[in-house]
């Protein structure tokens, strides 16, 4: 019975420690992340390797020339911490599967007993073991399990949300950038213009052929001009730091970068939304992630209904009792006397009951977003119809009064007017196409799709394997390897 003792002694504390895990620490320094961060640009090699591997081919020269709206939403993709927390929420849910899948360990309990009084030859010690294997029962593991696998399944598909978020939230920084720096470029035309209307006035005001009146109002014009100009300095200035901050990067990271904004100075077209309505109810990713936290309620009140049904503990046993083997079967168990989980099982049902009034909400909030953002488009594309118009008939006024002054019967004011007029109606009508592309962006966001041929990038970028995977980002200069 000592050799029995002494492997009892010497085997527990291995199968104790068997297979655990070990922590390893990984401090986090305010500093180191902040240089990592400082550290970003466009020319990184990390981001080649991503892009390049996205794209499938080489990326010749490196960095590129341009960038466009396609290569920066793979810039986007790269850098965003926004899917970097979703991805790590994911391997969240993903490890509370393993969670819920896991077994219940039996237990065991060791004794030993020493008697005083013995008949001689029998030894006085009693030695014995007993287990508790634990049985569940009414497939409790098989709901939590599928609970989990909805939740993971909803986590993943928060990852595909985010990433159209991040999409958008580019694509309407980079409107705004170009919508400041092509509206730079209109008025300082007008500026020119404005400039020479008002010496035009000065001289007509020294010979008397006009009025101290009009020679004000030409400067106050002038000096209106100019305030718009230093606004829009002002405005160029900050959507370039929302443009960088979109991409995951600081917003020095774009100096000396040439930005070609391609599609964004194309009119957008009418749309059909007969056939996306339906996808966008039936498959944007927060729809369907709001329909596996609700089929995760439906799993977690089947497993509460199942705990009404006690677990079965198994106690089989061994007692070497004075030379006498003696074995033992023993069940336990729970009865359900008092409460039969009533109140977990009501919790469930409600909020099963919640999650489908949330699911209904949703889906009646994207066909409200889709209403308006149709009708929107609709009035700006015919808004943008109209400023085109404006701009053809300033056009034939502007080359009437060329025609004109050659003649001999029209001014030079007469022609700077004109093309005042002219230039007013060409940034009105870029207004107009400005407002149109954010109005086509808005109805985008609302079936979450792109709806126009334009330079979107492959759907798996967004929507495939490499969002749901963190991409290895090399920033020698901070040590960090990784951004976890």
């Amino acid at each position: 019975m000592k050799l029995i003792g002494r492997l009892i002694l010497t085997f527990i504390p291995v199968f104790l420690v068997a297979g655990c895990a070990s922590f390893h620490r990984k401090p986090i320094s305010p500093s180191v992340t902040a240089r990592a961060f400082e550290a970003r640009t466009l020319a990184s090699r990390g981001l080649r390797e991503f892009m390049e591997k996205n794209i499938h081919h080489r990326i010749k020269p490196w960095p590129p020339d341009s960038w466009d709206l396609r290569s920066l939403a793979l810039a986007a993709a790269y850098y965003s911490p926004k899917l970097d927390v979703m991805r790590a929420k994911w391997g969240v849910a993903r490890a509370a599967v393993i969670t819920a899948g896991a077994l219940p360990n039996p237990s065991a309990s060791f004794f030993g007993e020493h008697h005083s009084s013995t008949p001689g030859g029998i030894s006085p010690w009693t030695w014995g073991i007993s287990l508790s294997i634990p049985v569940q029962t009414a497939g409790k593991r098989g709901y939590r399990i599928r609970q989990a696998r909805h939740l993971s399944a909803a986590a993943q598909l928060n990852i595909a949300e985010t990433a159209w978020h991040v999409w958008s939230g580019l694509r309407k920084s980079l409107l705004d950038l170009y919508a400041a720096t092509e509206g730079q470029r209109y008025l300082l035309k007008q500026l020119s213009a404005q400039k020479k209307i008002a010496r035009l006035f000065e001289k007509r005001l020294s010979v008397g052929q006009s009025s101290r009146f009009e020679v004000t109002q030409s400067r106050l014009a002038l000096d209106k001009t100019r305030l718009m100009l230093a606004a829009n300095r002002k405005r160029m200035a900050v959507a370039r730091s929302a443009l960088a901050r979109a991409l995951g990067l600081q917003a020095k990271a774009l100096n000396g970068v040439r930005i070609s904004y391609g599609v964004l100075r194309r009119a957008p077209r009418p749309v059909r939304l007969k056939d996306v309505r339906r996808e966008a109810l039936l498959g944007r990713a927060d729809v369907l992630s709001a329909l596996q936290e609700y089929d995760a309620s439906q799993s977690a009140l089947q497993l509460e209904i199942a705990r009404q049904y006690p677990d079965v503990h198994l106690g089989p046993g061994y007692e070497w009792d004075q030379g006498d083997n003696r074995w033992a079967l023993g069940v336990s168990l729970v009865l359900p006397l008092f409460n039969q989980n009533q109140g977990p099982i009501a919790q469930a049902r409600a909020r099963r009951k919640e999650l489908a009034a949330k699911f209904l909400a949703l889906q009646a909030e994207v066909i409200g977003q889709i209403d308006s953002a149709e009708a929107a488009y609709s009035e700006s594309l015919k808004d943008l119809q109209v400023a085109g118009s404006i701009v053809a008939t300033e056009s034939a006024n502007l080359r009437a009064v060329r025609a004109r002054l050659r003649l001999g019967q029209a001014g030079l004011l007469d022609l700077e007017q004109a093309k005042m007029e002219y230039f007013s109606a060409q940034l009105s009508r870029f207004d107009a196409l400005i407002l149109a592309q954010a109005d086509l962006m808005a109805l985008e966001d609302a079936v979450q799709r792109p709806l126009v041929k334009q330079e979107w990038p492959e759907k798996k970028i967004f929507y495939g394997a490499d969002i749901f995977k963190a991409p290895r980002r090399k920033m020698k200069r901070t040590g960090v390897k990784r951004k976890r």
